[in-house]
């Protein structure tokens, strides 16, 4: 079969991401087992390669907070999260933004099942508005 086309994970794109998952805010720090704007776990953080900031070291306590509530490094974090896990959830022969909205929100193993519409209806408004940008 032909192999998909893989697209980068743009800042549009992360930025869409996080618009669905927080509306982008940045007050948001841990609340139970979810941190930052991306709303990041410490096994997502994990499946990441577990990138820290400067001077930080991924076994260090609290360097899974620390970089997942800081924008720049929860955004590398969904990156490498994405390398990781990059498929073509909806099978449309492209691997973009969308799938890695739905791996985003559904995992890397369950990308293909149905998001919630909540999340679903942020992300597509968002995409929409940015179109031809993503």
């Amino acid at each position: 079969g032909q192999q998909p086309t893989v697209e980068p994970v743009s800042e549009v794109c992360l930025g869409c991401i996080c618009e669905a998952v927080s509306n982008c805010n940045r007050t948001l720090t841990c609340e139970g087992n979810v941190c930052g704007i991306f709303r990041i776990t410490w096994a997502y953080w994990a499946d990441a390669q577990k990138p820290v900031l400067p001077n930080d070291s991924p076994g260090a306590n609290g360097a899974y907070a620390r970089c997942v509530n800081d924008p720049v490094c929860a955004a590398a974090t969904v990156k490498n999260y994405m390398t990781k896990f990059a498929q073509d959830c909806n099978k449309d022969g492209v691997i973009n933004c969308d799938d890695y909205a739905a791996i985003h929100k559904l995992g890397g193993f369950g990308c293909g099942g149905q998001l919630n519409s909540d999340y679903a209806v942020k992300y597509y408004n968002c995409r929409r508005q940015t179109a031809g940008a993503i």
